[in-house]
């Protein structure tokens, strides 16, 4: 309510001259007088400029914007519309049913008139100023604007950033004088309604845009994975940016326009993005009940996990930019999908053990090589191994697998330790244990111990391989990839003790052991057969891993071509003295210490790659041309 002193006041600046004469003033007192004169220079001097701006008597100003022609002038209006309330709140306390009351009302009614056009045009025309990622893109700059790292080291786009910043700083500051004006004189119902329409069309044009649409449980469960996954992938990008420049955006501006009423503020802001944002946060949900089915692509949780890490990495933004209690049905939601990817995610994983532990194939690799399971399971451990900041969060409370049931020392996590990271640490160790058992268990498809023992050497050696360059490292942790990596030793040891010790035994231990010409000829042919067998068997042997190959490569011929060579070196001549001399010896040594190193270094290359030494290929090996 306006004080007599304040409507003194405003009759000091409001002097406008009017053609209509003031009122008799021959029953007043000279107080009242003054008071009189006061309200009528108020609504004279309001009635001035809002006449001149009135869209039914004035055709230029139909189709121009007073804002755009005259801002100095468009805020002189402001100014005189808020006196005129002030003078109404008087005349209605004091006559309300004077003449100048009604005067004054009308007044009101052409002056919100101009308003509503003029906060229409601004919010429409200025829609390049106003869409969300200006004004997001302005709220980060201006609290950023004591950092001049923050800012593009281009001149130009520099200039481009401020007089963008500028012109939307403009816009929202009138957008914000007309809409407490409008309000304060009790058209709140009228500026809203033109806000809401504006703005909301922007958060579902913008939502649409991002290829976010209404999608029921029936048609998802008709939807192959692959339509699926575009869908989820869309989505995940429609995160991003609704979060960081749609709602956020648009909460900057609605905050700003409205801030003189909160209730306002959330009225406004709770109409324009609730359906936008319910869409958005519905999806995952639907989502999350499609893929928690039975028999689902392993692939799947990945998905499940990129939608996840999406909301809740924009958790805290999703609690900032909806806080309102009329729109908390937007937070429920967000939550309620990521229960529900939660419970999805956690079958799913159950649902992976389940398929190791059951898994019967009986595909026998070639030459002990690495078999598809541990391929296939070490790579989706691999990936999983790169969500564990989020599986920490959605295993929590789910039994963790009996830390009984693991060998002692397995890895390096205390029994008192039940901490979520030595939880998740237990699952990721059981499943690869899991992943080792049913790799042992299929190692006895092969008849030879020795190649069984290369086929968990190539296995174990790619788990390994794989835990040491991913994610797994920093969640099993260096003690846990030590003792795998020394376990896959012992097998490669046990591989060469069973497939070449035979070889190396066929010579003699004391090499100055005296020996006659028929003793020296049966080692030399012993040998000669014993090498054959062994080749022939391990020539079709496979080592994956470049450097394994080369190491077990190496300690083969370390233990085999020194011994070999001394015992051809010191008995050849006792061959070339015998019975047929020179003529014999090929068919009584049939390899000299090169020839098994050239062999030796031609072993565990897969089919189709090259070997590093001239040997002959496995093939003329077989068929005796060479070794028989």
């Amino acid at each position: 309510m306006m004080t007599r002193k304040a409507m003194i006041n405003i009759c000091c600046v409001a002097t406008t001259p009017s053609k209509h004469p003031p009122p008799p003033l021959l029953t007043l007192t000279p107080r009242q007088s003054l008071e009189s004169a006061a309200i009528y220079g108020v609504i004279e001097s309001a009635a001035d400029i809002i006449e001149r701006w009135n869209t039914e008597t004035n055709t230029f100003v139909k189709v121009t914007s007073m804002f755009y022609e005259n801002k100095q002038e468009a805020m002189v209006f402001i100014e005189r519309v808020k006196d005129l309330q002030k003078t109404m709140d008087v005349l209605v306390s004091e006559d309300p049913n004077s003449e100048r009351l009604l005067r004054a009302h009308k007044l009101m009614q052409i002056a919100m008139k101009r308003l509503q056009k003029e906060f229409y045009q601004i919010l429409s025309m200025n829609r390049a100023y106003l869409d969300p990622e200006s004004v997001s893109t302005r709220s980060s700059l201006t609290s950023a604007r004591s950092s001049y790292s923050d800012f593009p080291e281009d001149v130009e786009d520099l200039d481009t950033i401020i007089e963008l910043e500028e012109v939307s700083t403009n816009v929202m500051t009138d957008l914000k004088s007309i809409a407490e004006c409008m309000i304060g004189s009790g058209y709140a119902k009228e500026c809203l309604s033109i806000y809401k329409s504006i703005r909301k069309s922007i958060i579902d044009e913008g939502i649409y845009r991002l290829e976010v649409e209404k999608t029921s449980t029936g048609k998802v469960k008709k939807m192959s994975w692959e339509v699926m996954e575009l869908k989820i992938r869309s989505w995940l990008k429609a995160v991003k940016v609704s979060m960081e420049t749609l709602f956020k955006g648009e909460k900057i501006l609605c905050d700003h326009v409205f801030e003189s009423s909160d209730a306002i503020r959330e009225s406004c802001f709770s109409a324009i993005s609730r359906d936008g944002a319910l869409l958005l946060f519905g999806f995952p949900e639907i989502i999350a009940t499609k893929t928690c089915k039975k028999n689902s692509p392993p692939e799947k949780v990945f998905r499940l996990l990129d939608m996840y890490t999406a909301i809740a990495g924009n958790w805290q933004a999703i609690e900032s930019i909806f806080s309102f209690d009329s729109i908390s049905v937007v937070r429920s939601l967000a939550l309620k999908s990521l229960i529900s990817l939660s419970e999805s995610i956690r079958s799913l994983l159950v649902e992976f053990e389940s398929g190791i532990q059951k898994d019967s194939s009986k595909v026998v690799v070639p030459g002990g090589g690495v078999h598809p399971l541990t391929i296939s399971v070490m790579d989706h451990l691999s990936l999983l191994a790169d969500y564990s900041n989020v599986l920490v969060d959605i295993l929590a409370g789910s039994p963790p697998p009996d830390r009984s049931l693991l060998p002692e020392s397995y890895f390096n996590v205390s029994e008192s330790d039940d901490s979520p990271s030595s939880e998740l640490t237990i699952r990721f160790a059981w499943l690869i244990l899991v992943l080792l058992c049913k790799i042992d268990r299929k190692s006895i498809h092969y008849k030879d111990f020795s190649v069984q023992y290369l086929f968990l050497t190539n296995n174990l050696q790619h788990v390994v391989s794989r835990a040491r360059s991913s994610n797994l490292k920093n969640l099993l942790g260096e003690d846990w990839i030590t003792r795998h990596f020394a376990k896959m030793r012992q097998f490669a040891g046990s591989y060469k003790r069973l497939a070449w010790g035979p070889v190396v035994a066929t010579l003699p231990e004391n090499r100055t052991v005296e020996m006659t010409p028929e003793e020296v000829k049966e080692r030399f042919e012993k040998f000669s057969e014993s090498f054959e067998n062994a080749y022939s068997k391990h020539s079709v042997c496979v080592v994956a891993d470049p450097n394994l190959r080369d190491e077990i490569r190496v300690s083969i011929a370390r233990k085999l071509v020194p011994i070999y060579r001394e015992f051809y070196n010191t008995r050849r001549s006792v061959i070339l003295a015998g019975a047929g001399g020179a003529r014999n010896l090929s068919s009584v040594i049939r390899f000299t210490p090169e020839d098994i190193e050239n062999y030796l270094s031609d072993l565990f290359t897969e089919k189709g790659s090259s070997g590093n030494s001239s040997a002959s290929s496995p093939s003329s090996c077989r068929s005796g041309q060479s070794m028989s």
